[in-house]
């Protein structure tokens, strides 16, 4: 096989999930977007689940393939030994029209424990009833592209009392008041685990009467106003107290969160550059019409309360600003080049995948010289026997690279 010795165009694969956007994905791509089907993920990078292709001498060749013909060549001889030899981190541009499923992502121990059982059971790897796709973690950050509302982590748990006390309905009373006696993590676990496996019928009955009662103040609060909207697309769904249990975040573009996993969330609108180790498990608790595993996504959760604090980008240099977040296996940044400030790599480095989001420019190997022109909705692969590099032009683009040995300070 061809070594992939030169910064190369990557052709990805699009998830079409129904609570994508009709239009993000395809402006960037420059798609028509007459068919109406919905974009929900840019997948960049070697998940088996949907790998990216590599452009060699005039041919697409499968980026994983690739990547093992000579992953000291491509990774970086520290990044290879680390991970085996395979790209540690999944990119992805996402766009959300609609809500996604209240979720966590195992650690490495939960994610191996339960892709073997899995497997086991002679579940198919692309069946949907996995919960475990991988047995890897994922620690992911996400990027606003534009205003993006999610939910993450606990709130306070004096929040939680007050805002829950509004919609409060005999059903979960009686938990209600143990809450209140014992208003600590042990509290906010049996309280959170009485609803998640509550039966189905009282689930459905208290989250009508709750929803009954939130519309009271759906004009005045985001929150309530989040459990109308999210229980018109799942009705009943116990789910729907969500807005009221986790911290509701508005994302301006630039700002990001960062997700370990353990942490429940929720995206509920907006696009953002995403960025993850290797992985596709999710293992999710409601508002979704896919597998919801309550015994496991429990097992998975972290019960601590969360400050929902949102991540600002610090300036590296003129044109990089990086986000950083303690995981060791991607580092996230947004390089920005105008006509008269131009961008040059650092010489020491891993292998990286950029998109230009927008603007055009072009990209120089300051080694051979070979230059590629990128425009929005361009990716490409640097594989880490390139040197250094240049971009100019006029443009906005996201990088995702594999940190050396010391990863960003969060």
């Amino acid at each position: 096989m061809a070594l992939l010795d030169k910064i190369s165009i990557l052709d990805n694969p699009v998830q079409e999930y129904a609570w994508g956007s009709k239009t993000l994905i395809q402006d960037l791509l420059g798609l028509s977007i007459s068919s109406g089907k919905p974009m929900a993920e840019l997948w960049m990078g070697a998940h088996p689940g949907a790998p990216s292709r590599v452009s060699i001498d005039g041919e697409w060749k499968a980026l994983p393939e690739v990547i093992a013909n000579d992953p000291d060549l491509i990774l970086g001889k520290d990044a290879a030994r680390r991970y085996s030899g395979k790209l540690p981190f999944l990119f992805k541009v996402l766009a959300a029209d609609r809500p996604l499923s209240v979720q966590v992502h195992p650690d490495k121990f939960q994610a191996r424990e339960g892709f073997s059982r899995e497997s086991e059971l002679g579940i198919p790897l692309n069946s949907p009833e996995r919960s475990f796709r991988d047995e890897n973690h994922k620690p992911e950050i996400l990027c606003a592209l534009t205003p993006f509302q999610a939910l993450k982590g606990f709130r306070d748990i004096n929040d939680i009392l007050m805002l829950m006390e509004k919609v409060r309905s005999p059903i979960v009373s009686d938990e209600m008041d143990r809450f209140i006696r014992n208003p600590g993590i042990s509290g906010l676990k049996r309280f959170y685990t009485s609803l998640m496996t509550m039966d189905r019928e009282a689930q459905h009955k208290a989250v009508e009467n709750a929803v009954g009662l939130a519309r009271k103040f759906a004009d005045k609060d985001r929150e309530f106003h989040w459990m109308v909207e999210l229980d018109q697309e799942y009705p009943g769904d116990i789910g729907v107290f969500s807005p009221l249990i986790l911290n509701l975040v508005q994302i301006e573009p630039g700002e990001a969160i960062y997700l370990p996993p353990g942490k429940p969330h929720a995206y509920l609108h907006g696009a953002g550059m995403e960025l993850m180790a290797s992985s596709d498990n999710v293992i999710r608790g409601g508002l979704t019409p896919k597998k919801v595993d309550v015994p496991e996504l429990l097992r998975a959760v972290r019960f601590e309360t969360d400050d929902a604090r949102l991540i600002n980008p610090v300036t590296l240099s003129s044109n990089e600003r990086i986000y950083s977040a303690p995981a060791e296996e991607f580092r996230l940044s947004e390089i920005s080049t105008t006509e008269g400030n131009h961008f040059t790599s650092p010489e020491s480095r891993n292998v990286e995948i950029m998109i230009c989001i927008r603007g055009e420019a072009d990209i120089t190997d300051l080694g051979s010289g070979e230059s590629l022109k990128i425009k929005k909705g361009t990716s490409v692969i640097v594989p880490s026997i390139v040197s250094r590099y240049l971009i100019k032009g006029i443009s906005t683009i996201y990088k995702a690279s594999v940190p050396g040995l010391s990863p960003a300070l969060f």
